[in-house]
Order: C-alpha cells, then structure tokens, then sequence
C-alpha cells in the first residue's frame, strides 16, 4: 500500500511559508528558498542575541568610564576600588546611575577612591 504525503507536506510547507512571512522575493513564497532563508534567519537571530548582550555591555563601560572621568578616575581604577570597598554593582547599574543620578555617582566614585 502507497503513502501519500499530501497533508503532511502540506502542513510542514505552511508552517515554513508562516516563518518566511515578510521575506522578499522567492524567500517568502517559494519552498526550498523558504526553508533556506528561515534557517539562515534562525542562524543570525542566535548569534545576534550574542552580539546585542556584547554591545550593551560595551555601551554601559563607555558611560561608566565618562562618567568616573568627570570624577578624577578612570574606568579600571573605579571598579577596582568598588571591589575593594565591598561595593558589589553590574555595569548596567552603574551605566544607569551615571547616566541618570550624577550626584549617587560622585559618592561612589567617592568611595572607590578611600578605598584604594
């Protein structure tokens, strides 16, 4: 007895025609081109969840290094002495303080410098 593979095809076509939604061309209608780009998408989307979390943290040393600048430190010599002074912030904290509560900032940076 033969197998068809009419609904089963169908429904693994729709669901990669469903995740190709929006791509151009033959990418977003066509099958094998479908299937393709959506690997290649799922490919991209991985590693650039990498990359976003990279250039955040970047993004957040810039400004606490700024701003530890307009206190007489640089960045090293600022996180160095919170370490040492048993302050325990991300720099995503930091970033947020510096960029939004200069005055908390200048206590720290005040604190970091007693502490070396």
């Amino acid at each position: 007895m033969r197998v068809k593979t009419g609904i089963v095809r169908r429904r693994k076509h729709k669901k990669v025609l469903r995740a190709a939604k929006g791509f151009r061309a033959a990418s977003g209608t066509v099958i094998k081109q479908a299937k393709q780009a959506t690997m290649r998408a799922a490919a991209y989307s991985t590693r650039d969840r990498k990359v976003t979390k990279r250039r955040m943290r970047q993004l957040w040393i810039i400004r606490i290094n700024a701003a530890a600048r307009l206190n007489g430190l640089t960045y090293s010599t600022l996180i160095n002495g919170l370490k040492k002074a048993g302050i325990v912030l991300d720099r995503k904290v930091l970033a947020d303080i510096a960029l939004n509560n200069a005055a908390e900032f200048a206590k720290l940076a005040e604190t970091a410098k007693a502490a070396l």
